[in-house]
């Protein structure tokens, strides 16, 4: 996408070439530059990829947004009302695509930024780059993604594996494995949707590796979505959402212990302060009660050509499918600085930036019940504001 420069915004007395650099051109990062731009600030968007939102094209086809449209628009322009509630992975690419044009952003592609340090004088960043290039900013905004690089465990044996592996990441539809068996390892959204595509697709046989039984709930229940529930829930103590999700839960989704997925022992709210998201029904429960999908043991290793579970079975699919989650890939970007967890995650989201590296913003790496899209909407609006401060 080539940069355009002919918006019509008055732009602050920020150095030329000292502009707020973007790393990153999906979401959090697109709304973060129009956030910016919208106060006078010169924002430039930097992108490895040749296109803005590449890590929404490579999901698989039937993913479809777990919030509503109207609460997953970025800040200055409406998702279309024919895109539908629940708005479809390429819908999302064409709003993204059609947001950076609308609110003209500069946008560079084909840059992957390696590291980012303080400037020897101490007034603002130094970008290191592909193809030598070095950059000056007033301040950065790491917005680089949530689903940044594909997690596979170290599960003995998986090298020496013969048979079909392949990382969640890699999954585009059933078609390939269709009259096939299919394990999936991983209960998370990814793993629950993409093994009910699997029986939707015509797998003969399809089974999901649990290691711990997650929180399930309807997207919807008489119209009413699970993320208006997250947006009114979230600053309530832990403990009173964790009983409200609990009576919920009991209410609106089955008992499916007799298939292998009991109710946790931890509550909703609990666990996603943990970093656990509850799994959105899109099919799950009536495939495991149907017998559609079979729940079994989580993988321990892999050996002669079968994969062992954690109850001591062995099984020996024609694939298998890692739904292992990404890792957010910070600490060569950013790891020097002392401003990751021990996760590997910031410890600093919107508006706040680390006391050691003021001027340094992330936006995008958690994924709260109330919506990651319009915790990045938020979080644009915050960004800004503090660099006007900042910089102002």
């Amino acid at each position: 996408m080539a940069a355009s420069r002919t918006a019509s915004v008055h732009l602050s007395p920020t150095p030329a070439d000292r502009p707020v650099y973007v790393v990153g051109a999906g979401p959090g990062g697109l709304a973060a530059a129009y956030a910016l731009r919208a106060r006078g600030i010169r924002a430039v968007v930097l992108e490895k990829a040749d296109h803005v939102g590449a890590s929404w094209r490579g999901h698989y086809d039937r993913l479809r947004l777990h919030t509503t449209r109207r609460l997953s628009a970025l800040p200055g322009l409406a998702m279309p009302r024919r895109f539908g509630r629940w708005v479809s992975r390429d819908n999302v690419v064409r709003y993204l695509e059609k947001y950076a044009e609308h609110h003209e952003l500069e946008i560079v592609t084909g840059v992957e930024v390696h590291r980012v340090e303080r400037t020897e004088d101490g007034t603002g960043w130094l970008l290191r780059a592909s193809g030598g290039r070095e950059l000056t900013g007033s301040a950065v905004v790491v917005a680089t993604g949530f689903n940044h690089t594909p997690r596979i465990p170290g599960w003995p044996g998986r090298e020496g594996y013969g048979g079909e592996f392949r990382h969640a990441g890699e999954y585009r539809n059933a078609e390939p494995y269709a009259g096939r068996d299919v394990l999936v390892v991983g209960i998370g959204n990814t793993g629950a949707e993409i093994a009910v595509d699997l029986v939707e697709g015509g797998a003969t046989r399809v089974r999901l590796a649990v290691r711990t039984a997650p929180h399930i709930l309807r997207r919807s229940t008489l119209g009413w979505a699970a993320q208006y529930t997250g947006v009114l829930v979230r600053r309530l103590p832990v403990r009173l959402v964790d009983r409200l999700a609990g009576l919920v839960g009991r209410i609106s989704v089955p008992d499916l212990s007799a298939q292998g997925l009991p109710r946790p022992g931890t509550g909703l709210y609990s666990r996603v302060k943990q970093g656990s998201i509850p799994v959105q029904d899109v099919g799950l429960i009536d495939a495991v009660r149907k017998g559609a999908i079979e729940i079994v043991a989580a993988v321990e290793a892999f050996e002669g050509g079968k994969v062992v579970l954690a109850d001591g079975s062995r099984v020996s699919p024609d694939a298998v499918i890692a739904a292992t989650g990404y890792d957010r890939a910070l600490e060569g970007l950013v790891g020097h600085l002392g401003v990751l967890d021990e996760h590997g995650r910031p410890v600093t989201r919107g508006g706040r930036t680390p006391e050691q590296a003021p001027g340094l913003y992330f936006t995008g790496f958690t994924n709260p019940i109330s919506g990651m899209f319009r915790e990045m909407a938020l979080d644009a609006i915050r960004i800004a504001k503090a660099v006007g401060k900042r910089i102002g």
